[in-house]
């Protein structure tokens, strides 16, 4: 049976860059301030580096898969084509929005960033003095031979410079070393300030690097090769295992991208291509500079360039005496970025000192690269509490780091936990059980954003703090499965009552309460859902909302990555509107709020409606009772849904179009600050 997986695959990667389009038009959009705007183009560079390193390698293996005559597999003969028409049109757009409006921008400023152009003569002395002392000791020329063993490192940043000598020509590859040095120099002058890349700085002083040789050509280039897939995240049994194969057929990683400046001679191109495994990479012809993400650490910092300050709001500093005693009381919610996250710093801190304390229990997905988090844990380990901590040892990209502190933990006598092969942890869940007396309390956190300081700092998330026993004895049931380390199956399911849980009844839960709305629908009842999510592709309940559209049910989601789902088509979704959000902070809190004819059910959760999420993940999404907490959440949402600043409408063909701006600007980001500055 054929394996239809185009449209899937088709509308997933396209819809990623259409999301990073929206990035882009933020850096165009003259009213975002202009450092606010270099660091749109730094996150657009970026979130393309991701791209080639995930996507494009899949990519390259669906096609080989489907050009094969036995293969059952077949995908769209212009989706590679397509993919890279669409990144080379933005690539243009974000070279012209650098060139034209940012550069000469900053230059009206007293900021001179030196693109392209000769070094001024009034800063060689500068630069020279900079390279002599810091630069050279991390230059390592390559002389580039057959055997000389070298390979390039991923995604890292080299010149490939020609020497001429008579009649032949000496290849030499140079590293830049921008993971060791800054990328950019800063020099202050009384005529401003001069900024320049690392690049040109070594280009300037080639010739002291090559002493009494003719540099016939210096170019820059990079090569980006696949990131280590979890396939089965991705896709299902048969075509994982057969995608797996043909990415293991690679020589230190896939090469799926060779960025290069213009000029290099054929023959020396064809020499790379030899040694560096370069024949299936996409070449692209680029500018003098790339990486440039980078650009987040662009060395100036003035405030009438950048966003306005908003403090950060802290909704616990009325709790004069213990955290845990006040959520005894009252459930709490707290809304990353624009309340502090050391409210929830607080809540770990005091479990960790606090002599009742007998239990801590936490899932850690991604872990901040200093976290005070695992630190309090291991003070509580430490203080001679009981600690298990499930770490995720498959976040994408946080490996390593989740490793280290692991063994950290370990070391102290943490119980960890590590997730089942195939299996994901990706909830967000946090328990204490302090003994009073003879009593024991249940103290938790729910959050949709990772345990993260640093994230928390740019990540809106929401994390509930409560003291509600029978959604925490729940949690306690989870931490009991996951330490089992198996894959749920019909014998130890768990029938949760409160919580909704991957791969136990997260799906059947939401496809019933969108039935439910559809059945008011059918009666002539109010009907309406609003969700607010990162990225929505599962069939199942795509399927489910084009049904409830159908029966008249009125849905409002804002997705703000990737979405299968097409809005707006006559008999099929015309009562389904998609929006999108970009600002200043990431979007990232999942919402669900289902009508129920006024007695609004509201969730928010860790689950995204992808298929790793609903399949291949333990994910947690969570009711919210508390009615002051609720109506909050309704109304953060509401200013969203108003938002005809920053919001795009994703039209049936995946664009993004700008919402109409009638009547009063509304910003939702601000407005939801301003919301909740006045409660506080």
């Amino acid at each position: 049976m054929e394996q239809m997986i185009e449209t899937t695959f088709f509308n997933r990667d396209l819809s990623w860059l259409k999301f990073n389009e929206r990035i882009l038009m933020e850096a165009e959009r003259s009213t975002v301030p202009l450092l606010e705007r270099i660091k749109f183009l730094s996150i657009f560079s970026s979130n393309l580096d991701e791209f080639y390193r995930v996507r494009m390698p899949i990519l390259l293996a669906l096609e080989k898969l489907s050009n094969r005559e036995d293969s059952d597999i077949k995908i769209d003969d212009n989706l590679l084509n397509t993919a890279n028409q669409f990144i080379t049109d933005q690539q243009q757009r974000y070279g012209k929005v650098l060139r034209t409006q940012l550069i000469p921008q900053l230059k009206e400023n007293k900021i001179n960033l030196i693109y392209g152009e000769p070094i001024p003569a009034q800063i060689e002395q500068n630069l020279t003095r900079y390279f002599l002392s810091q630069v050279m000791a991390f230059l390592q020329p390559v002389y580039l031979k057959t055997d000389s063993g070298f390979f390039p490192s991923n995604n890292e940043l080299y010149f490939l410079v020609t020497l001429k000598k008579e009649e032949e020509t000496e290849t030499i590859i140079l590293n830049i070393p921008s993971n060791q040095l800054p990328r950019f120099y800063k020099v202050d002058t009384a005529d401003g300030i001069f900024i320049v890349f690392l690049d040109d700085i070594i280009r300037f002083h080639l010739d002291r690097i090559f002493p009494d040789q003719e540099v016939s050509g210096c170019y820059s280039f990079k090569i980006t090769r696949d990131a280590e897939l979890d396939l089965k995240d991705e896709y299902p049994g048969s075509l994982s295992d057969q995608l797996e194969k043909q990415l293991l057929k690679r020589d230190l990683g896939l090469a799926t991208r060779f960025l290069h400046q213009p000029g290099i001679p054929d023959e020396v191109m064809d020499r790379l291509k030899k040694l560096f495994n370069l024949k299936k990479a996409n070449r692209i012809e680029g500018g003098q500079y790339h990486n440039l993400k980078d650009l987040m650490s662009f060395p100036v910092n003035l405030p009438k360039l950048s966003n306005e300050n908003w403090p950060k709001i802290c909704n616990t500093d009325w709790i004069t005496g213990s955290l845990t005693e006040a959520i005894y009381q009252k459930d709490i919610i707290v809304h990353t970025p624009y309340q502090s996250y050391d409210s929830i710093l607080r809540f770990f801190n005091e479990a960790a000192i606090d002599a009742d304390t007998r239990e801590i229990y936490v899932t850690l997905y991604r872990v901040a690269s200093d976290s005070k988090i695992v630190n309090a844990l291991i003070s509580a380990a430490k203080n001679g509490k009981k600690v298990t901590v499930l770490v995720e040892l498959k976040a994408r990209f946080d490996e390593a780091n989740n490793i280290k502190w692991a063994k950290k933990m370990r070391e102290v006598g943490v119980d960890i936990i590590y997730s089942v092969t195939a299996l994901k942890v990706h909830a967000k869940v946090a328990l204490v059980k302090r003994q009073v007396g003879d009593r024991m309390h249940y103290s938790g956190l729910f959050s949709t954003g990772n345990f993260n300081e640093s994230t928390a700092a740019f990540y809106t998330d929401h994390v509930l703090m409560t003291a509600n026993k029978e959604m925490l004895r729940e949690v306690e049931l989870l931490f009991i499965f996951l330490a089992k380390r198996v894959k749920p199956s019909a014998s130890d399911l768990i029938h949760f009552k409160h919580l909704l849980v991957a791969q136990f009844n997260l799906q059947t839960v939401f496809l019933e309460l969108i039935d439910r709305e559809i059945a008011h629908a059918k009666q002539g009842k109010p009907a309406a859902i609003t969700i607010k999510m990162n990225n929505l592709e599962e069939k199942v309940l795509i399927d489910k909302l084009y049904e409830a559209s159908t029966a008249g049910v009125k849905i409002d989601m804002i997705v703000r990555s990737i979405c299968r789902l097409v809005p707006g088509v006559q008999g099929m979704s015309e009562n389904i509107k998609v929006t999108r959000i970009v600002d200043r902070y990431l979007e990232h809190g999942r919402i669900f709020i289902f009508h129920n004819l006024g007695k609004e059910d509201v969730f928010l959760g860790s689950a995204d409606w992808m298929n790793r999420n609903i399949y291949r993940r333990i994910e947690v999404c969570f009711p919210i009772y508390d009615a002051q907490v609720k109506q909050e959440i309704i109304d953060i949402v509401a200013i969203q849904k108003q938002d005809n600043v920053q919001a795009v409408c994703i039209d049936e063909h995946m664009e993004n179009i700008p919402v109409e701006t009638i009547g009063t600007p509304i910003s939702s980001q601000r407005g939801i600050y301003q919301l909740l500055k006045n409660k506080h």
